[in-house]
This record gives structure tokens, C-alpha cells and sequence, in this order.
């Protein structure tokens, strides 16, 4: 009971100050309810006293409050638009420096599943670079580098993702075994540390398998070759690699068949 006349006490005060025509009142509530972790409560309060607190002393702390209620409430769409507004509107201010690396940070924290569009990936890798490049000493920075290198994986296992689909079709509707090819082949170029560099290979080396396997008798020797000249690739850069077996085995059959099949 006495609970329940706490919870109805402190929402008639919460609705008494929302009507209030004294922004400095209503300020000090916001501060006060952000501090008691009500941050739906600050952020509705703030929202309203940004504009009117514009070209004040306190414009620069509401503003970066704002920021930090969204972020604190999850929803970091928001908070990432305020942080990025503050950041934008107070490059040398009080809470710069926090600002950028919040705004990244929602959107690390936004950024989707590999198989969904990454254009927040993106977004968020840009900040977080601008971040490391602006405060290169800031204790966060190594945070930030972090964040920056799990993002690029995700997008790398995002490549992963489409060249193992392209596999997967085969020659359904043209030849996707190219296609596998090249998307492996880009990936390597554009994440050569990545963590799914001996998967990219290997789909090279399957493809070109499959495409062999799958070619008119007259084309298989050349295309047989290709699949040997890959192995070695695999074998080279991962000599006890994880699908070792699978390579010898392509490996293998290629040898027999140019040693079985007419050349031209």
C-alpha cells in the first residue's frame, strides 16, 4: 500500500512539473529524474527544454543529456541523432568527446544481422574512425578500435554469406559458381585479416570444382587444371587448414581426371 502511494505520488509530481510554465524548475526536474535513472521521464522533460535552453549556459548540458537518456532508455536511434547534433553543433565542447564515441556506439549497437542491409554497419564504422582519429590518446579509443574491427567482420560475414549462396545455385539461372568466385575473391581483397579469409578460399576452390564437374568433357582438362592451380593456393596459405581433407580430395579427382580426359 505504502508503495503504491509512493508510485502515485511521485507521478502526480512528474505531471505537475510537465504542466509547468517554469523552464528552470522544469530543468532541474529533468536533471533530477535523469539522475534517478527515469529516463523516459528526463527525455520527455528534455525534449521540450533543448530549443528554449538554445544560446544558454545550459544548452550544451541538456543537449548532451537528451543524448544520454535516449542511450540509457535503448533507444538508440535517437540518442545517436542528439549525440550527433551535439557533436555537430559543440565540436570543442564540454561533452564532444563522449558525444562522438555515443553516437558511434548506437550505432554499433544498431547495426544489423549480416544478412540484413548494413547500411548502419557502415555509418557506424565511419564514426567510429573519426572518433579514433580525432581523440587517438582518449582511454575509449582502444573501445572504439574494437568495435570498428567486429563491425568489419560482420560485414566481411556478410561476403562470406552471398558468395556461399551463389554456391549454393550453382548454375541455376547463369553461372553463380563465377559469381561465388568473384565475391570470394573481392573479399579477400577488401578484409585480407579477417577471420573468414580460409573460408573465401576454400569457396574459391569448391566452385571451381563444382563449375569443372559440371562442364562439357571438351572444357573440363583447362577447368580441371584450375581447380588443381587452387588447391595449391589453399594448401600454401593453410597448410593443416581445416578443409585440408575436402581440398585433397578436389585435388585428387582433378589430377585423375587430366590424366583420364583427352586435352585439346
Amino acid at each position: 500500500m505504502f508503495l503504491c502511494v509512493v508510485v502515485l505520488g511521485s507521478c502526480g509530481e512528474y505531471n505537475k512539473i510537465l504542466k509547468s510554465t517554469d523552464q528552470d524548475l522544469k530543468y532541474t526536474y529533468a536533471k533530477k529524474y535523469f539522475n534517478e535513472g527515469k529516463y523516459s521521464w528526463a527525455s520527455t522533460l528534455l525534449e521540450e527544454l533543448v530549443p528554449y535552453l538554445k544560446g544558454t549556459a545550459q544548452a550544451e548540458e541538456s543537449l548532451y543529456l537528451l543524448g544520454q537518456s535516449y542511450y540509457n532508455a535503448k533507444d538508440y536511434m535517437s540518442s545517436t541523432q542528439i549525440f550527433s547534433t551535439y557533436y555537430s553543433s559543440y565540436p570543442k565542447g564540454e561533452y564532444a568527446e563522449p558525444a562522438l564515441f555515443y553516437a558511434a556506439y548506437g550505432m554499433y549497437l544498431d547495426s544489423p544481422d549480416p544478412r540484413l542491409d548494413q547500411t548502419k554497419t557502415y555509418k557506424a564504422i565511419v564514426e567510429f574512425q573519426r572518433y579514433i582519429e580525432e581523440y587517438p590518446q582518449n582511454e575509449r579509443a582502444e573501445q572504439a578500435k574494437n568495435y570498428l574491427f567486429e563491425l568489419q567482420e560482420k560485414l566481411a560475414k556478410k561476403e562470406l554469406l552471398a558468395a556461399e549462396l551463389y554456391l549454393k545455385l550453382g548454375n541455376y539461372m547463369g553461372n553463380n559458381y563465377e559469381s561465388a568466385v568473384i565475391t570470394a575473391r573481392e573479399a579477400l581483397k577488401s578484409y585480407p585479416f579477417s577471420i573468414y579469409v580460409e573460408d573465401y578460399q576454400m569457396i574459391i576452390l569448391r566452385a571451381k570444382y563444382e563449375f569443372a564437374e559440371r562442364s562439357i568433357s571438351g572444357t573440363q582438362p583447362e577447368r580441371y587444371r584450375v581447380v588443381i592451380d587452387e588447391y595449391f593456393n589453399y594448401k600454401n596459405s593453410f597448410p593443416e587448414g581445416k578443409y585440408m581433407k575436402e581440398a585433397t580430395k578436389y585435388y585428387e579427382h582433378a589430377l585423375k581426371k587430366v590424366e583420364e580426359l583427352p586435352s585439346n
